[in-house]
């Protein structure tokens, strides 16, 4: 008897990595004699991030058959992520589960899976199979070392948009998927292409457009920052995290996107790595203590 579809609230697909730090303070970085190696990749971080926020997670994508893969499934597995998809071989369309794919309740891709194989060609199977059963997010993470040039991207980006019913990404990625910058005409022109809902990251704040007409401008979150804070890789898949969480939540454009963008600027405070997303209640704190209008249209 076959075993029963299993049905999660995201399945993410796309990178997986260790990322390597300098020790986050202390030894100046010409000194530095070693490195904190830490769970990386969009799609794990966002299946992370996600699971920390209560929801059912699982991350296809593929690990080297050495100490680093188990330490990568030791840290999914710890996080709460299920790992079962994450194996030590390349991703084909020959071992995707469609029947996973299609039965979760969001499926997030990336603009990176686009752009080399075998992973495009997965991704793609993966859009095609899942049409456009529920949630499927399209992170438009525009990364230009992996691509030869903006013209080489967009057509794979066209045709991801076309599967997608949220889009999300900065201006730069933004202008890849639509040939447009000025953020309004960015969401309008993801909306034309097929999506439901659009966010523009915007320096300080986000942009959210829904087919409905409903808009919603959110601006910087106060928060402090601490001193051993270098920098913020992990706030955009705290972000998505968030993002994945509000709409299962059945959220309005405005409320989400204020509780993503609240859950990013949180994870850009601190200096812990991706496996200290934050909570719901550090996010609803945070949104308390520091309430801000938004523009609504």
């Amino acid at each position: 008897m076959a075993e029963p579809v299993q049905h999660y609230d995201v399945i993410s697909m796309g990178r997986i990595g260790v990322d390597l730090y300098p020790p986050r303070s202390g030894t100046p970085s010409p000194q530095v004699g070693g490195f904190d190696g830490l769970l990386g990749g969009s799609a794990a971080n966002v299946a992370v991030a996600a699971a920390r926020l209560g929801r059912s997670t699982a991350v296809i994508t593929r690990t080297g058959a050495d100490p680093f893969g188990t330490y990568l499934h030791q840290t999914l597995t710890a996080s709460g992520v299920d790992d079962r998809w994450v194996t030590a071989s390349e991703s084909t369309t020959d071992t995707l589960d469609y029947f996973a794919v299609r039965a979760a309740r969001i499926l997030w891709i990336t603009g990176t899976g686009l752009s080399a194989e075998p992973t495009r060609s997965a991704t793609l199977a993966a859009l095609k199979a899942r049409g456009r059963t529920g949630t499927t997010v399209f992170d438009l993470d525009w990364r230009p070392a992996c691509w030869g040039s903006p013209e080489e991207a967009r057509p794979y980006y066209a045709e991801a948009v076309r599967h997608a019913t949220v889009a999300v990404g900065d201006l730069d990625a933004c202008e890849i998927a639509t040939g447009v910058r000025e953020p309004r005409a960015c969401a309008q022109a993801l909306l034309a292409a097929g999506v439901e809902l659009a966010l523009v990251k915007r320096p300080g704040g986000v942009l959210a457009v829904h087919r409905d007409g409903t808009a919603a401008e959110i601006p910087p979150v106060a928060v402090d920052v601490t001193d051993e804070v270098a920098d913020a890789p992990d706030a955009g898949d705290a972000f998505g995290g968030a993002l994945c969480h509000g709409l299962l939540s059945g959220w309005e454009a405005e409320r989400l996107a204020r509780y993503a963008h609240a859950a990013g600027t949180l994870m850009a405070s601190r200096s812990a790595d991706s496996t200290g997303m934050p909570t719901a209640a550090e996010i609803e704190d945070l949104l308390a203590q520091t309430p801000q209008p938004s523009t609504t249209a």
